[in-house]
């Protein structure tokens, strides 16, 4: 395995190990103009495990299969936390989704990002349903 730094047309670029031509091992790929970044393991050009950063702030840190979000993972997006399992990139299985201001919070299964069969909502007053 080798390493180094590849810039792309677009303006990203990636910086890391290399195997057959492919990202593999560490490595960062930003985007175009420095918007978005991916920080961790690779596996012949997808990500593996790691964190991936967009514009806006929001962040992903987990596991990937097939550049999709697939294992467990934490979403932080606004001011909602999600922790939990990921299925082909979507919120899958079971997991939390947490308010960071309030003590409001979804509890249960999910299905293609949706909550979905059986779960607990808390509001920010405590009540539950």
């Amino acid at each position: 395995m080798s390493g180094g730094r590849f810039d792309f047309d677009d303006g990203g670029s990636y910086t890391g190990g290399w195997e057959n031509g492919k990202a593999h091992g560490l490595g960062c790929c930003t985007g175009p103009k420095g918007k978005g970044e991916y920080n961790g393991q690779w596996h012949y050009g997808f990500e593996l495990l790691g964190v991936y950063t967009w514009p806006s702030g929001n962040c992903y840190e987990g596991h990937w299969e097939n550049g999709r979000r697939n294992g467990s993972g934490v979403e932080t997006k606004g001011r909602w936390v999600y922790r939990g399992d990921w299925s082909q990139g979507y919120k899958g299985r079971y997991g939390v989704r947490q308010s960071l201001n309030s003590g409001a919070k979804y509890e249960g299964t999910w299905s293609s990002g949706l909550q979905d069969g059986y779960g607990q909502e808390t509001y920010a007053d405590g009540g539950k349903l």
